[in-house]
């Protein structure tokens, strides 16, 4: 017996020590994804139930909206009507509607939600949204977008994500989960490839499988994954056929790849062949019916599956399986999340609003991206100082239009929360003279740009105001200019004339204070690009996609003619989006992708990979140290790339595979745990139509942009 002790207490040490070694690197932290109440199986089979007791002209009056923002509602059945509204960043209120909300919180865009990189607050940023869609008896919330940062013209690209298809599916995640919490659907939208607003209902975007898999999926499918309810297609054609009538779209990739199975709806007024959509996949045809002033080709009935389907079924073209197919997929979907058991609206969120702005506040201060500082910020508020404040956006709330306008109320203007800080040490003057600019110690220029569906902006500021930026920065060294816009403008211009820049986004109705608290250093920022500016525009990989004599425009008239020739977006640059492209391309950007600057300074040290070699298959953990080596508490977000040293295929020189946002005291270090798997070293292969990664050597690159890596280690992957 006494010779087992030693056997035994060697046993133990082995154990501690195997044990000591997997708890080097930490387990990677699991995402929950939204279930609903009832399961699907379950609500599949009490709709089947209802869809048994249906005439078919009932059938076919759900299968199309009503009242613009509304689906039809059956009180015989208990099936309620769905007020469905805008929009990702907040509720849009139709006040022209009866019963709407008295208020709703207009929460920074969400392309600046995206510049966060913060997974949790884009939880809280959609649970407030949903309180306040169950506050205002809405259903469906027409949102998140998540369409792809192409180009930087694209009016929709502030109600969108960015460029990267990683950044972008994490967001989502949280979003969907975030809102449907409250028990409002979250709709993904726009499926698929709109990436430009141009023209939008005549633009064929032509794109191959294994983009659409790499770059413009992704973010669906992280929405899909964390249990959307709902789907919206878009008004583009793809690769030859409007989205909203393409069965390869969505019952090929959304249904069958991505593995939908709930409610898809069409964008309103996007579908044009009744026997199509019907056989598409698509469910609901929104808002199934015409609008009286628009254009007579746009009020055909052929159009409107309401007036359609049953001649559609008397002439053989359609089936009534396909009817009972849709029918069933809107009352599953509504059955699942409880609609026929509790009331859609629930006024105890109104005692919430509070918090809500709290929640907007918050991503403005995580949200505003610091892009220079020539050591002028901040500016310290008990000094002997005097602040210059100008420019169009001084003293209004910069915003989108169309569908994801959000009104907010309480706004706080820039010049409100500068002067809540600075007192009478900041003056305001809307057209300073040359002895008022110079005489200011400090000198902030707020300019922007109004962005909307139905056309695109030009990437480019007007030429006076470039001269304007110009002229203010000789006068005075220590000019700040302030950009306020839904994506990357020019300002290579007048870039390296100016001390200080910041891009403020649309900042909501709130977001003004946050600016105001990192002028004045009260609040340290921490956001990151989430998308690539370029210098000019002809750098960009969408440059050219303007039919030939084209030009751009504004307003609604050109977006409705459905009647001019369908414009081919050719995606030539395939997988290279952003900063894929911009490396490739060996093109200095004016401000990379994942750069944004901080009042700290951190240290990246110590990367350390469990294993060196890993099968095709195995996940690999790794871990790094960051330590804040500057005076000032702040957040740093580390960004994790991966790169494929040799491929069959081309493939960019780094892409984005994970990401962590931290918070660090002056002088603290924490060690960050990561994990990859198999899909983080892939891609899709076109031969075999599936995921695939290729044995050989590949590169795990740390930093704090793209472009600036701070620490790499060596990864051999085997068969």
């Amino acid at each position: 017996m006494k010779k087992l002790v030693p056997i035994i207490l060697i046993c133990i040490l082995m154990s501690a020590c195997t044990e000591k070694a997997n708890n080097e690197f930490k387990a990677e932290t699991m995402f929950t994804p939204f279930k609903p109440p009832i399961a699907y199986d379950n609500a599949k089979e009490q709709a089947v139930k209802i869809l048994d007791q249906m005439t078919i002209d009932e059938k076919i009056s759900m299968i199309g909206g009503h009242n613009v923002f509304f689906t039809k509602g059956f009180e015989k059945f208990n099936v309620p009507a769905m007020y469905l509204s805008d929009a990702t960043q907040g509720v849009n209120i139709r006040s022209h509607l009866d019963d709407q909300l008295e208020k709703s919180v207009a929460f920074p865009s969400p392309i600046a939600l995206a510049s966060t990189w913060n997974k949790e607050l884009a939880g809280n940023y959609a649970k407030s949204i949903g309180e306040e869609c169950r506050a205002g008896e809405i259903a469906v919330l027409l949102g998140p977008g998540m369409n792809i940062y192409r180009i930087s013209q694209n009016g929709r690209n502030f109600e969108y994500f960015g460029e990267d298809p990683y950044l972008a599916a994490r967001m989502i995640e949280n979003y969907v989960v975030g809102i449907q919490g409250t028990g409002t659907m979250a709709t993904l939208k726009h499926f698929v490839a709109n990436n430009t607003d141009y023209k939008r209902r005549t633009s064929n975007s032509v794109v191959d499988k294994r983009t659409l898999h790499e770059i413009y999926l992704p973010a669906f499918e992280a929405g899909v994954d964390a249990g959307a309810m709902a789907v919206m297609t878009s008004y583009n054609l793809v690769n030859g056929e409007y989205s909203g009538q393409n069965k390869d779209v969505i019952t090929g990739l959304l249904r069958e790849d991505l593995g939908f199975k709930w409610l898809v709806m069409s964008d309103w007024w996007s579908v044009y062949d009744a026997e199509k959509v019907i056989k598409s996949g698509l469910d609901l045809d929104m808002p199934g019916e015409p609008r009286a002033e628009y254009p007579d080709y746009m009020k055909k009935d052929e159009f409107f599956l309401r007036y359609s389907a049953k001649s559609l079924l008397e002439e053989g073209k359609v089936k009534e399986e396909d009817i009972n197919r849709m029918v069933t997929n809107i009352l599953t979907t509504e059955i699942a999340m409880g609609l026929l058991e509790r009331p859609i609206k629930d006024s105890t969120y109104f005692k919430n609003f509070d918090q809500h702005v709290e929640v907007a506040l918050q991503t403005g201060r995580e949200s505003i991206v610091l892009l220079k500082n020539d050591n002028i910020l901040p500016i310290d508020k008990t000094g002997e100082i005097s602040i210059l404040l100008t420019g169009e956006y001084s003293d209004k709330i910069p915003h989108g239009g169309g569908a994801a306008e959000v009104v907010g109320y309480d706004p706080v203007t820039m010049l409100t929360a500068l002067k809540e800080v600075y007192g009478n040490k900041l003056t305001y003057i809307e057209n300073p003279d040359n002895e008022a600019i110079k005489a200011a110690d400090y000198v902030i220029y707020s300019t922007g740009t109004f962005d909307s569906e139905g056309w695109d902006k030009s990437f480019d500021f007007p030429e006076a105001l470039n001269k304007e930026i110009k002229q203010i920065a000789s006068l005075n060294k220590n000019t700040i200019v302030a950009v306020n816009a839904g994506g990357g403008m020019n300002m290579t211009e007048w870039n390296d004339d100016v001390a200080g820049l910041i891009y403020s986004w649309y900042p909501g109705q709130i977001g003004f204070t946050a600016f105001a608290e990192i002028i004045a250093g009260i609040t340290n920022p921490s956001a990151k690009l989430p998308i690539t500016i370029e210098k000019k525009f002809e750098d960009s990989p969408g440059y050219g996609y303007l039919p030939e004599g084209q030009e751009l425009y504004t307003g609604w008239d050109q977006d409705h003619r459905i009647i001019d020739p369908i414009n081919d977006v050719k995606y030539d640059e395939g997988v290279f989006v952003g900063y894929r492209w911009y490396e490739s391309k060996a093109i200095e950007p004016l401000y990379a992708f994942g750069y944004g600057l901080s009042y700290t300074t951190y240290e990246y040290s110590n990367l350390l990979l469990e294993n060196a070699s890993i099968k095709a298959g195995a996940k690999l953990n790794f871990k790094i140290d960051i330590k804040n080596t500057g005076s000032v508490d702040g957040k740093e977000i580390v960004q994790v790339y991966v790169r494929d040293v040799e491929s069959s295929v081309a493939r960019p020189l780094k892409e984005l595979k994970d990401f962590q946002k931290v918070q660090l005291a002056a002088g603290d270090k924490q060690t960050l745990y990561f994990t990859l798997t198999n899909r983080d070293f892939a891609f899709w292969d076109a031969e075999s139509e599936d995921w695939k990664v290729e044995p050989g050597q590949f590169e795990i690159l740390v930093g704090a942009a793209s472009n600036n890596i701070l620490a790499r280690a060596q990864l051999e992957i085997t068969e």
